[in-house]
């Protein structure tokens, strides 16, 4: 039986006792059971409590759509936003070849486009897909949202002149909504193979749907297993009311109480490049769902060792308004050692025959100490390898430790009013119908 990810609040102690988190992860229980019997804010947006068996039925279609997209194509575009393709590319950057894209051996390639509108990405991605057998995973609830759409409507074009409109609709896969909206009636029309969004599930909690599994199955990796390790967390999370043994709760209750202290952003560390969107993911989660009322968490990120030759002197003597959360990796994938130098000009003999793995584990407790003796909080989470089923159980923990933290704080972590603000601003810039009134308006203010 695989052990759990566990988490270690030792390096917190000196700034709140483990007795004040236990009893606010205590406390806490009645936000589990608001969750689980659906009585608090968002309530409509629960179906990602029981997506580990929820998704179940569809897992065999997947991995066959999936199969079918690896055989016709070489190079699989994801269009989305937010997130409806950060939860996917997180795991899928974590689990693959760092760089991948130079590897001889022939694999199949994921690229990204419609997580931003720039002309000089959509160039250069154009380009590239010039040379490439591609097919598109578009996945959009509305099929309006401004950077997905505008990424869709160019990639469709070029696809379908590419190879004709027949065999583009053969590669074109929609993630959308079930029953209704543009994506949903394109894909109608031109006779894509689509999957549904749960109108129950939120954006950025639809890793374990359609959404994010189906992109990590076109990538090769092993779903199963992903799902496999969400449902153990589950078991571990959302069916457990011992505060002691709830790894989310104990987070949720640590995190908020650093935070009534003055430490009011989170930085997240990596000490394995592959986890950077793993960060990227997490910050949207945390970002979105607490940031709002004027209150949360910042969510931020760094990757170690990298980061601590930029950003480390602010952290360790910088305002004392951080706290750490760092994601431990017991035992990497692969095995490099130091060679020995007779000469040693370096002077490294004194770490060769050492793997890269226990120096750079060195760093990372170097790091916490050092960190802790600056006056900064940090909490450890710690998995024992990244894999799929490792990387099933992050996302699920996080996601109920992330809704467990809105409740606490007493916001509804499922809705994103402050969204909205920026696309009304600029369907006005852009002169959309049904925007005059705030386009003069905003004339106006430029002036």
């Amino acid at each position: 039986m695989k052990e759990n990810l566990s988490i270690s609040l030792n390096n917190v102690s000196s700034f709140i006792s483990f007795e004040e988190i236990l009893a606010l992860a205590q406390q806490s229980v009645r936000h589990l059971d608001a969750l689980n019997e659906g009585t608090g804010a968002g309530n409509d947006f629960l179906g990602w409590l029981t997506l580990p068996n929820d998704i179940l039925p569809q897992v065999d279609r997947l991995e066959r759509i999936a199969r079918h997209l690896r055989s016709v194509s070489d190079t699989t575009v994801v269009i989305g936003i937010g997130g409806s393709y950060l939860g996917a590319r997180s795991v899928i950057e974590a689990l693959s070849h760092s760089l991948l894209p130079l590897l001889k051996t022939k694999n199949h390639q994921i690229l990204y486009a419609g997580h931003n509108i720039c002309e000089d990405y959509m160039s250069d991605l154009i380009d590239i897909l010039d040379n490439r057998n591609y097919s598109i995973v578009v996945i959009s609830k509305s099929g309006t949202t401004t950077e997905p759409a505008i990424a869709f409507r160019i990639l469709k074009d070029h696809l379908e002149r590419k190879v004709g409109k027949a065999v583009a609709a053969d590669r074109i896969i929609a993630v959308t909504d079930s029953e209704k909206g543009a994506l949903r009636s394109l894909a109608e029309i031109n006779g894509y193979e689509t999957f549904a969004i749960p109108d129950n599930i939120g954006g950025r909690y639809s890793v374990l749907t359609p959404v994010g599994l189906l992109p990590v199955a076109v990538s090769g990796l092993d779903i199963k297993s992903l799902v496999k390790g969400a449902k153990s967390m589950e078991d571990l999370t959302r069916k457990n009311k011992d505060a002691t043994t709830n790894p989310s709760l104990l987070y949720a209750a640590a995190r908020n109480l650093i935070m009534q202290t003055g430490r009011t952003t989170e930085i997240f560390v990596g000490f394995n490049s592959r986890l950077h969107y793993l960060a990227e993911w997490w910050k949207q989660l945390f970002g979105e769902s607490e940031g709002k009322d004027n209150k949360g968490i910042y969510p931020s990120s760094v990757d170690f060792t990298t980061d601590l030759h930029s950003l480390g002197q602010y952290i360790q003597e910088g305002q004392r308004i951080i706290f750490e959360t760092f994601m431990s990796l017991k035992n990497p994938r692969k095995k490099l050692t130091i060679p020995i130098e007779k000469d040693d000009d370096d002077q490294l003999n004194y770490i060769a025959g050492k793997r890269l793995s226990e120096v750079n584990k060195c760093a990372e407790t170097g790091t916490i100490l050092a960190h802790n003796d600056g006056n900064v909080p940090i909490i450890t989470i710690t998995i024992p390898e990244l894999d799929e089923y490792y990387a099933g159980q992050l996302i699920y923990f996080f996601e109920m430790a992330c809704a467990l933290g809105g409740y606490i704080l007493d916001v509804n972590p499922f809705d994103q009013p402050g969204v909205e603000a920026y696309k009304m601003n600029m369907f006005a810039l852009l002169n959309k119908p049904g925007f005059e009134e705030a386009a003069k308006k905003i004339k106006e203010r430029m002036k």
